[in-house]
């Protein structure tokens, strides 16, 4: 949609508002999850019925299904952070992710064998790239630069309930319904994304038109996207370094944001990675692949129940497709908290909650070998733990969806400082940090199935669950050690202007 100059959109300050774009993402989230989420329970049951599967190999099947969207998702996002840092709209590669969606869907629906299906699955992936990709970095071109975290959170969230509503429906509907009813309402939601991407006004093209009432006044840049802020910066050229301010506590608001910045100054080298393509200049952060390491085990825990957790309640309890939805819910209850996690984060950094969500997730995931029959007291016990691992994946996502932003602004606050420019051109590079951090989840996600139902396969579910268990423990070592910047670092320079705060 094109807005002349002299005639603003109707609705303008509404649709270009934090909120609306804010709302817009994280319906565009809940509609990826949610068509990627609501078959599900259906799968199993689909292949042996519709594709013809013999039961012995739908495990195999589901682990495929589950594992190829996320290779999709994996090759395709690089592509999606590169275009998007590219071109003068992000709505514009939101609106070509619905096309690749709406196709996905109608390629799952009608087809009835396994390379179809498969096919719909690699569109969803290339689907799923575009909307991470693109609505995350269009997320932080909006937020304010203080409170990235919690609109992440609010992501989260999105997702969350996609995980949680769409096994739950899917397994309602196909019990009473059938199939073709389960994606009478995946194109309902789709109709809804489209309204909500076409009404999108980025925050760029609303402030062409100037209003009376913002015209003259001032915006405090605590107020302002990070977006705004990095432009305004490269438009000072008579005084192209800032001076730096004392770390004091009046004139840092966000204490978890100056850390994030210094702990990333130290570990930035010189010319040699300016001169370098933005993507290869982030990987060049310990910090960024610690994040992306994270990234990547989030997502490879969560793909790991898709693939195992419908037919080990099946096999073990007897549970139909309804009952495989409904298990899902102690696992996403808990993100309702995502947006107060996201808050914490943003005061406090995400080094702590991050660390505190993989160390406590570790015994949760491995005390689930102990489910191992038909009762009351198991069912109650993989309730209980499923709540618990949920809770504690809650603690890590909103911290590091929110650190990747975090790494490209302090790289660029720090080349800067020393007169260097931003080191990313002028298009940016949160859409390419993105990438990266949607590649990163698709590799977990192509990961996870196979890990999860080839070790259910082969050694059984006792051993999957310690094996899960032992990865999360092992990733709280890195990001105690590198989230929100070098820890040894970050923590010299405290103890530094403590002690000059107590010279002065």
């Amino acid at each position: 949609m094109q807005f002349r100059p002299d005639s603003p959109p109707i609705f303008l300050s509404t649709r270009s508002s934090r909120w609306f774009i804010t709302t817009c993402i994280a319906v565009a989230i809940f509609t990826d999850i949610f068509l990627y989420a609501v078959i599900v329970p259906v799968v199993p049951f689909a292949l042996n019925a519709r594709a013809h599967v013999d039961q012995d190999r739908v495990q195999y099947w589901v682990s495929i299904l589950v594992a190829v969207y996320g290779a999709a998702c994996l090759v395709a996002s690089p592509f999606c952070g590169w275009f998007a840092d590219r071109t003068t709209s992000r709505r514009f590669p939101l609106l070509l992710g619905l096309l690749a969606l709406t196709g996905a869907t109608v390629m799952l629906h009608v087809g009835s064998s396994v390379p179809v299906m498969i096919a719909g699955r690699i569109l969803q992936g290339i689907s799923a790239a575009v909307v991470w990709t693109v609505g995350l970095a269009l997320l932080v071109d909006t937020a304010k630069a203080q409170n990235v975290a919690q609109y992440m959170g609010y992501v989260s969230l999105a997702m969350s309930l996609g995980i949680l509503v769409a096994p739950l429906l899917g397994g309602i509907v196909f019990s009473r319904a059938g199939y073709n009813a389960v994606f009478a309402m995946q194109y309902g939601l789709i109709g809804v994304d489209v309204v909500f991407r076409f009404l999108l006004i980025e925050r760029r093209f609303a402030d062409k038109w100037e209003t009376p009432e913002t015209a003259g006044k001032g915006i405090e840049t605590a107020d302002r996207p990070i977006s705004a802020i990095s432009q305004a910066s490269e438009k000072k050229n008579d005084d192209p370094i800032t001076p730096i301010p004392k770390n004091t506590s009046s004139q840092t608001p966000n204490k978890a944001m100056d850390a994030n910045v210094l702990g990333e100054e130290h570990e930035t080298s010189d010319s040699p990675a300016s001169h370098l393509p933005p993507m290869i200049s982030l990987l060049a952060s310990r910090r960024l692949l610690t994040g992306l390491w994270d990234v990547m085990v989030i997502a490879a825990l969560m793909t790991s129940f898709d693939a195992v957790l419908p037919l080990f309640v099946k096999k073990t309890f007897g549970w139909t497709s309804l009952g495989a939805g409904l298990v899902y819910l102690p696992i996403v209850i808990p993100s309702f908290l995502s947006p107060l996690v996201g808050w914490a984060s943003d005061r406090y950094g995400p080094r702590w909650l991050a660390t505190a969500g993989f160390l406590t997730a570790a015994p949760w995931l491995i005390l689930l070998r102990l489910v191992d029959h038909n009762s009351i007291g198991q069912k109650v016990l993989l309730c209980t733990m499923l709540a618990l691992f949920g809770f504690s994946l809650d603690l890590v996502f909103p911290p590091v969806m929110a650190e990747i932003s975090s790494v490209v602004e302090a790289k660029e606050a720090s080349a800067k400082r020393r007169g260097m420019g931003s080191p990313f051109g002028k298009g940016g590079a949160y859409a390419q940090a993105y990438a990266l951090f949607n590649t990163a989840f698709a590799a977990g996600a192509m990961i996870g199935p196979f890990w999860a139902g080839f070790v259910v396969e082969n050694a059984g579910w006792g051993t999957m669950a310690w094996s899960l268990g032992l990865l999360s423990a092992i990733s709280a070592v890195p990001t105690f050690i590198w989230a929100g910047g070098s820890v040894r670092k970050v923590w010299r320079r405290r103890r530094q202007n403590t002690n000059q705060e107590a010279v002065a």
